[in-house]
């Protein structure tokens, strides 16, 4: 058996596999965000640990006997955050999160250094750890003074688990302190931050051995001491080490709360001038980019809460054929926008409204809007060098047959839909620990999904869609400015 630790945001999923990668049981328990003042986001790693224990007991009380022929374990988690740890690695304040924004004027102030979009690959945003390390060093200096340790949320539970300070360079290239080409932490950058390579974690692959299980936990949970735990990935990388997308032009589009484009790359591709993320991918030699949307199906979710009628209805409104846009078009930017704009301060618009403009045109205008922005991450990877010839859905709005139809037509791309399964970050992780504990190649144990159905683009709406695309990109900058 193996087992796949994901640290998410609102929870951890303990999940376990056989040798065939077949699911045997999982577990979850809930975590809670404290968001004291506007724009923070925190939590308590304390918290972290007591979910991680009420999920695995979930999982222990059908599994005894699983749980205790484990072999290698696997980790995940948000990315970004910054736990910090003293001396006696004791934490020193609540973990900032991904999607905390307080740090944008060090943000900023980083990203003006052209030293770092050099190295990273990437432009320093708010929610890449090394801009809240310059927060909290010119807002809480007693606490930086105390730094021993920065890790990320999953390597905490990693310290927690094994008694080891270890990362791996898929989550750490999301630190803004990586030199992302060269896998390896730069002195350069970190002393941008007034700190050095003493307070960081050492550095691993995703796929090799970064620590064990300590004999208490181990006597806890009723599993074998010393268990290998995998140096496991961000979430991202994670989740698309459990849909097979390791290699060169695999790609998977994400219809969730936000929207993912992510592609893997055999080599270093970075763009970020167009707020592509370009980060290391949790196997060896391998990198992978991603286009960001802010709000995917929280667009529609936001349209469903003012039309009073549930995502699933309004979708149904619009029937099985897709339809050529109506002239209404909307910008999903209601939290800002990620790629390619790096905008925080826009917001959404509809556009084009007439008096015939009713509830399906503006369902139909949103799942269009949210389409075009996956689009405008395709240019992104585009210009960076990646060219994709197909994607598969995953997440919750990929239930949508009509979005996925306006996803293809609009990318110009047929769009696959894996069969059912788990294919999260917590399968991911899962793999990730077969792989450190059997030395399997993980290209093989990385296998995707079988395909359930593939979704063409619309041929005969391809001219209607292009003009359509060519509307909403007018739009930014014609709105800039005007919705902050």
């Amino acid at each position: 058996m193996y087992l796949g630790l994901d640290l998410g945001t609102s929870g951890v999923k303990a999940l376990l596999i056989d040798a065939r990668q077949s699911i045997v049981g999982s577990g979850h328990a809930p975590l809670d965000v404290s968001r004291p003042y506007p724009g923070w986001s925190e939590q308590n790693p304390a918290d972290w640990i007591r979910a991680c224990e009420a999920a695995i007991a979930e999982l222990r009380s059908t599994h005894t006997k699983e749980l205790a022929a484990v072999k290698g374990i696997g980790l995940s988690g948000h990315m970004h955050g910054a736990t910090l740890l003293d001396a006696g690695d004791q934490v020193l304040r609540p973990c900032i999160l991904w999607n905390d924004t307080r740090s944008h004027a060090e943000a900023a102030a980083l990203d003006a250094d052209p030293r770092f979009r050099k190295l990273t690959g990437n432009i320093v945003f708010p929610g890449f750890t090394a801009p809240k390390l310059a927060w909290v060093k010119n807002n809480e200096p007693d606490v930086f003074a105390k730094v021993a340790k920065v890790l990320l949320p999953k390597d905490f539970l990693r310290l927690w688990l094994s008694g080891e300070h270890i990362s791996e360079m898929s989550d750490s290239a999301g630190t803004s302190w990586l030199d992302v080409g060269k896998r390896a932490w730069s002195a350069e950058l970190l002393a941008a931050t007034s700190l050095d390579e003493r307070q960081m974690p050492s550095l691993v692959e995703g796929t090799a051995k970064a620590g064990a299980l300590r004999s208490e936990l181990a006597a806890k949970w009723g599993m074998l001491s010393g268990i290998p735990i995998a140096g496991g990935a961000g979430d991202n990388a994670a989740s698309a080490c459990g849909m097979g997308t390791v290699g060169a032009g695999q790609a998977f589009v994400s219809l969730g709360t936000s929207g993912v484009l992510f592609a893997a790359n055999a080599s270093y591709l970075p763009n970020p001038e167009s707020a592509v993320h370009t980060f290391c991918h949790a196997l060896p030699g391998t990198w992978h980019q991603m286009g960001v949307i802010l709000s995917a199906t929280d667009s529609l979710n936001w349209l469903s809460g003012i039309a009073g009628k549930g995502a699933g209805e309004l979708t149904t409104e619009l029937g099985n054929a897709l339809q050529a846009p109506t002239g209404v078009s909307f910008l999903p930017y209601l939290s800002g926008e990620r790629t390619p704009h790096n905008d925080s301060a826009i917001r959404g618009a509809f556009t084009g409204l007439a008096h015939e403009s009713g509830r399906a045109a503006l369902t139909q205008a949103v799942l269009e809007g949210v389409a075009f922005a996956f689009r405008d991450s395709l240019e992104a990877l585009a210009k960076a060098g990646t060219t994709l010839t197909r994607v598969t859905a995953i997440g919750g709005g990929s239930r949508s047959h009509y979005w996925l139809k306006a996803i293809a037509t609009a990318l110009g791309l047929p769009v696959d839909i894996p069969a059912d399964g788990d294919f999260g970050a917590a399968f991911g992780a899962a793999r990730l620990g077969l792989v450190a504990a059997t030395g399997a190649d993980p290209r093989a144990v990385c296998a995707a999904p079988a395909t359930d159905a593939t979704v063409e683009p619309v041929a005969a709406l391809a001219d209607a869609y292009a003009q359509a695309y060519q509307r909403y990109r007018q739009l930014y900058p014609a709105i800039r400015g005007a919705t902050a």
